[in-house]
């Protein structure tokens, strides 16, 4: 009963922050009104509305929800509780190899996030290679995640200075500014987005099993390698879209799967959808906060969620310190 009064709390609340996002800037319209150009049209403020607000409320809905499950995913897999995309660099690679496409082919623009999904992994290749040593060792795999995403971070900073179509592809990777959002990136982020989530709910099964050691998961019929590369590809596919359309997002799929677990146990079944539900949440108010909170400018959504994310990760690690005793 508490985890369904959980879920319908976090629903409201997601549709309640819609509302006020849809109807707070510069153009402000009654929700009567609203619905009444929505319906029937010939009202401009309602046309402006669904044209350039509808658009950027969508894509910070699904860009959260893609990068709470991909942590979600990717700390299944790894076993680890501070794995996110963000953080081990498959966004940062995303970013990089998407620009980098860009930059010597401009006419391959409307690929981007395809080549996001290249560049995610082979950074998430390089994460396990450099980190596997008789298996995935936490800290070691945090450590080499933390070195490719400066490596990455830092080439997709040098292509910036290229200029021209690089440059402002490269400022679009690594911002998350989303006031120039048009339907066409809504109908990339929904289509791929809604197959990476559903295929990451298909797979909620797998991610308790892998939650296990790998033996005791053996022994109840998974093929464990298997599993992990299937649920790697589907975390780095969430992650790599949401930075291809929603830009470089830090710290979201490592804050959100934790406080979901808090709030709705470990259960993939449950913890997946719900982390859908409270990614999107938490990017739109952060896109909504940065919209709003100053008058003449506006705050992109990574800003604050880098705010909030630093802090979050500097208390998971004293907390897993105190854990193992050290």
């Amino acid at each position: 009963m508490r985890k369904t009064m959980t879920y319908i709390a976090a629903i409201v609340l997601l549709i309640g922050v819609t509302l006020y996002a849809i109807r707070t800037g510069s153009i402000k319209v009654g929700l009567a009104e609203l619905i009444s150009g929505l319906l029937f049209g010939g009202n401009d403020n309602v046309d402006v509305i669904r044209d350039l607000r509808f658009p950027r409320i969508i894509v910070a809905i699904m860009s959260g929800a893609a990068l709470a499950v991909s942590g979600v995913l990717l700390q299944s897999v790894m076993r680890n509780p501070l794995a996110d995309a963000g953080v081990i660099g498959i966004s940062a690679g995303a970013g990089f190899v998407s620009v980098l496409t860009v930059m010597i082919w401009p006419m391959l623009f409307f690929w981007m996030p395809l080549f996001s999904v290249i560049g995610g992994l082979i950074a998430c290749f390089l994460v396990y290679t450099f980190s596997w040593r008789s298996g995935l060792q936490p800290l070691r795999l945090i450590l080499v995640g933390v070195a490719i995403n400066a490596l990455f971070t830092g080439l997709n900073q040098l292509l910036s200075f290229r200029g021209g179509i690089a440059m402002s592809t490269a400022n679009q990777a690594s911002s998350s500014m989303f006031a120039l959002k048009t339907w066409d990136d809504v109908k990339v982020i929904v289509l791929y987005g809604v197959i990476g989530l559903i295929a990451a709910f298909a797979l909620s099964t797998w991610c308790n099993l892998l939650a296990l050691q790998d033996r005791t998961a053996g022994n109840l019929g998974l093929n464990v390698m298997r599993a992990r590369v299937i649920v790697s590809f589907v975390a780095v596919l969430l992650a790599s879209v949401a930075t291809a359309i929603g830009g470089l997002i830090a710290f979201v799929g490592l804050l959100v799967p934790h406080i979901s677990r808090q709030l709705i146990g470990t259960d993939h079944r449950l913890l997946i959808p719900f982390s859908a539900i409270m990614g999107g949440l938490l990017i739109l108010i952060a896109d909504t906060v940065g919209r709003t909170l100053l008058t003449q400018t506006e705050i992109p959504a990574s800003v604050i969620m880098t705010i909030i994310g630093g802090p979050f990760l500097i208390f998971m690690l004293m907390r897993s310190d105190r854990v193992h005793g050290n």
